[in-house]
């Protein structure tokens, strides 16, 4: 090897050093400060002496195999001082490793295409370092960044073919000859990884999408139960209406009641006002807190509860006005109380008495709604991962209802059942 190609050889490595470090830097978030910028770019160029040092005093291959120790593992613990973690800037190390990599094809291209030029291939690579460099930093670094925001489960699965990749290179390349040589098992062992990481990859895919149809389902659901909560609210609001302008034409009914007396016509009076009677009584909205959506839902399900002889124990303060929309809170009573009179249901029908305990309230300083709902149940509730499930078409949708409304309230809740009896509590 004359000077020239010498030069050359070394700005090679020296880029490939610049190459990975600022990428695993930027894979791994240790450029989102100003500071960690200053730091990093302090020590790389500090760590570019030794190396220099290394690949002048050995030769290209004895440097080439004590790569890892001169760069790889100080990068790590340079790393590690400014993100503070130790999985994830190993993972970024292996993938700027991975995509280092993709210069050596082009460049070997182009020393097939130029035998007679010295130093071909070194002066492609050298050639694309920067431009590809500014692709992925660009397009494929704010990709792998997220990551780092996943379980450490993820990232292992996200750096596998990184560290496999990495490993069968310094084994039959760097150390030994095994790829140059061709052997068969050599030789097919990369297509091997791709094929099983393919599989993995559809498996994996086929699970995601299977939660991803299970989540549109309840989502679909649910806005179906946010319409039909609507709609109950409007007939509501239509028979408080009905009852006011009742009230409001009582002189009229009045009038004619006293037009039916004067003409003898009793019968006919009391007829009158049986049906005014009963169409009042259909209408009539019980109040229990000034929140008026509340209202009409306990209302509803109280009238319910009642002609099947069920009782309910409403105790509780709620404003008119919540942080809670009106169709959300809709949804997350009538679902718990729907469940609790199911299931109350069942032990109404064998003539055992039952009561519903429904305890509700509202702290104004930060805004949460607390609600608790106490129902017996007869039969023995089976839970996964600390939701109530059934077997029955149809039953489940209300709790998972009820879970992602209070998820998106930044709230949380709890189901028990012991004793005999079932008890949701929730705040959001």
């Amino acid at each position: 090897m004359n000077k020239a190609e010498m030069i050359v050889s070394l700005l090679n490595g020296a880029a490939v050093s610049v190459f990975g470090s600022m990428l695993s830097a930027s894979f791994s978030g240790a450029l989102a400060a100003r500071s960690g910028r200053r730091a990093f770019w302090l020590a790389a160029a500090l760590m570019l002496i030794p190396q220099s040092a290394a690949y002048l005093f050995w030769g290209t291959a004895r440097w080439a195999q004590f790569y890892p120790l001169l760069v790889h593992i100080p990068l790590l613990f340079l790393l590690r001082a400014l993100t503070g973690k130790w999985l994830w800037p190993a993972i970024s190390i292996l993938s700027a490793y991975l995509f280092c990599q993709m210069r050596r094809w082009p460049a070997l291209l182009v020393a097939a295409l130029l035998p007679r030029v010295p130093a071909a291939q070194e002066l492609a690579e050298l050639a694309f370092t920067v431009p590809w460099l500014v692709v992925l930093l660009r397009f494929a670094s704010p990709a792998v960044r997220q990551m780092m925001e996943h379980p450490a489960r993820m990232q292992c699965q996200f750096g596998l073919i990184p560290a496999l990749y990495y490993g069968f290179d310094y084994l039959t390349r760097i150390y030994t000859d095994l790829l140059s040589r061709g052997s068969p098992v050599v030789v097919e062992f990369m297509p091997t990884v791709c094929c099983g990481a393919y599989i993995i990859f559809l498996l994996h895919n086929s699970a995601e999408e299977g939660k991803r149809t299970l989540l549109r389902q309840t989502q679909e659901n649910l806005k179906l139960q946010v319409a039909q909560a609507t709609h109950e609210i409007t007939q509501l609001r239509e028979s408080q209406a009905a009852a006011a302008r009742y009230r409001h034409d009582l002189r009229h009914h009045l009038q004619y009641l006293f037009s039916c007396i004067e003409n003898g016509q009793a019968e006919r009076a009391k007829d009158y006002i049986s049906g005014i009677c009963a169409e009042l009584e259909a209408q009539q909205v019980r109040r229990y807190c000034e929140n008026e959506a509340a209202n009409l839902i306990l209302s509803a399900f109280a009238d319910r509860a009642e002609k099947t002889g069920i009782e309910m124990d409403v105790r509780g303060a709620l404003p008119a006005v919540i942080s809670v929309v009106d169709s959300d809170l809709c949804v997350i009573l009538s679902n718990a109380l729907e469940n609790a009179f199911h299931a109350c249901l069942l032990l109404a029908e064998a003539g055992t008495a039952c009561t519903i305990g429904v305890k509700f309230s509202f702290q104004k300083q930060n805004g949460r709604l607390f609600l608790q709902v106490i129902n017996p149940c007869r039969e023995v509730v089976r839970f996964e991962k600390g939701l109530p499930v059934s077997d029955r078409p149809g039953h489940g949708i209300g709790v998972q209802s009820i879970q992602s409304l209070v998820k998106k309230y930044g709230g949380g809740c709890t189901f028990q059942a012991e004793n005999g009896r079932f008890t949701l509590r929730l705040f959001l």
